[in-house]
């Protein structure tokens, strides 16, 4: 039986944006479906105690974009350490995303493109205009998916989110949930591929097999 991930992110964080290629070849070739869950990542931040970049002490700001460096080599991915239209309110995006998914369509060209334009080419994210142009070249109709990811549906879909990821253990993005335990942040993605190879039994925060 084909095994699921839940896919907990945020289309403005650099980490998933590193991340996202080689979670999903991951997930490709372990044949697992992927539950995608885009978060109101502010919000998850807010309800377990984490910081927004801002407020953060400067040391771990400086370590963040060193270590930006060392996966963007290590990912062989371009990327822009501090682009232009950095932070911006991520909320559409990740609504278009989740209208994408409640559609049955497939989520991945759009989100892998939002963030590209982010992390990679450092457009400004947070206009419509780009948002929709993303959507085009992902094969998908962007007025439908604007005014989708406005409706009240997809809008509370998105707010549930934050409870479904504290709930899952989840506090930052990206996280992958496999067989409810989580794995935070891209730099586990090699013990997730790691866990699925091995077949194992997921591991408790309690140490009980």
């Amino acid at each position: 039986m084909s095994r699921s991930i839940t896919y907990y992110f945020s289309l403005h964080s650099p980490w998933t944006y590193l991340g996202n290629a080689t979670f999903h070849e991951i997930a490709r070739r372990h044949g697992c479906a992927i539950d995608y869950r885009p978060m109101p990542l502010r919000s998850v931040f807010d309800e377990t105690g984490g910081l927004p970049l801002p407020k953060r002490h400067p040391v771990r700001q400086r370590y963040r974009l060193l270590d930006l460096q060392r996966w963007r080599e290590a990912r062989g991915l371009p990327l822009v350490l501090q682009p232009k239209h950095f932070p911006f309110d991520p909320s559409q995006a990740d609504r278009m995303a989740i209208a994408i998914v409640a559609s049955g369509g497939d989520p991945l060209a759009f989100i892998g493109d939002v963030m590209a334009g982010l992390w990679a080419r450092d457009e400004d994210m947070s206009q419509p205009e780009a948002l929709l142009a993303c959507a085009s070249r992902a094969g998908l109709d962007g007025l439908a998916l604007l005014a989708a990811a406005d409706s009240p549906a997809i809008r509370q879909r998105y707010e549930e989110a934050l409870g479904q990821a504290v709930e899952a253990g989840v506090f930052g993005a990206p996280s992958y949930v496999l067989d409810g335990e989580v794995f935070w942040g891209q730099d586990r993605l090699e013990l997730l591929d790691a866990a699925l190879a091995s077949g194992r039994t997921p591991y408790r925060s309690d140490g009980a097999v």
